[in-house]
Formats: C-alpha cells, sequence, structure tokens
C-alpha cells in the first residue's frame, strides 16, 4: 500500500479501534456483572434491587466540557503547526477552524454546568 494511502487510513482507523475496543471493555463488564448475578441467584441468595440495578456513571458537563475545550485546542494547534501542503498550495495549518467545533461545544457544555450549579444553589 503506498504511503500517500497507507497514513491516512491508519489516522482514521485509529478512532474506530478506540471505539470498538471500549465497547468490547464494557460488553466484557456488563457480562462479567450478570455472571455473577447468576452464580448468586443459583446459590439461592436473595437479591436485592440494588444488586440488579445497572451501575449509574456519575454524568459530568465540567468533565465533558474541558475535555472538548483541551481536544479543540489541541486539534488547532496541531492543524497550525503541521508543514503539509494541499495540491492547490494551501497549507494544513489552513484547517485551524476545525478545532472550533468541539471547542465551542465544550464551552457550550461548560456554560451548561455553572448555570446548573448556579440553580442548584438558589433552589
Amino acid at each position: 500500500m503506498p504511503p500517500h494511502v497507507f497514513v491516512p487510513f491508519v489516522l482514521m482507523l485509529a478512532p474506530v479501534l478506540i471505539v470498538l475496543i471500549v465497547l468490547r471493555y464494557r460488553h466484557r463488564q456488563a457480562k462479567t456483572r450478570y455472571d455473577a448475578l447468576v452464580q448468586l441467584a443459583e446459590k439461592g441468595v436473595e437479591l436485592t434491587p440494588q444488586l440488579l440495578a445497572e451501575p449509574h456513571v456519575a454524568y459530568s458537563e465540567r468533565r465533558r466540557a474541558l475535555v472538548l475545550i483541551s481536544a479543540g485546542i489541541g486539534l488547532m494547534v496541531t492543524l497550525i503547526a503541521l508543514p503539509g501542503r494541499f495540491d492547490n498550495g494551501l497549507s494544513v495549518g489552513s484547517l485551524w477552524g476545525l478545532g472550533l467545533l468541539p471547542l465551542m461545544i465544550g464551552l457550550g457544555y461548560l456554560a451548561s454546568w455553572w448555570l446548573n450549579r448556579r440553580g442548584d444553589m438558589r433552589g
């Protein structure tokens, strides 16, 4: 495979692999939990509603906001720093604006977290 095809292919494949690894991990974690519950039930242990309930993942808008803001800034800096040029003469650095999307979404999450926190303090 020629390098000009291989590098973009690997770059596009990496996020897909990361998502698949995370999904596989969550699936194995859920399977292990259900197997343990089945073993307890087979032994005659009474299963309480707390054991049967799905584990609750704490939702944090602030965490999500900081991750997206950092990703947006990182993407912008990376694109500005890349020395490559396209066939039409434009530099890769001219694509820095692509980092504005995660940056602005992150700022929206941060504003939502801040406004919800202020509302909780009043009420």
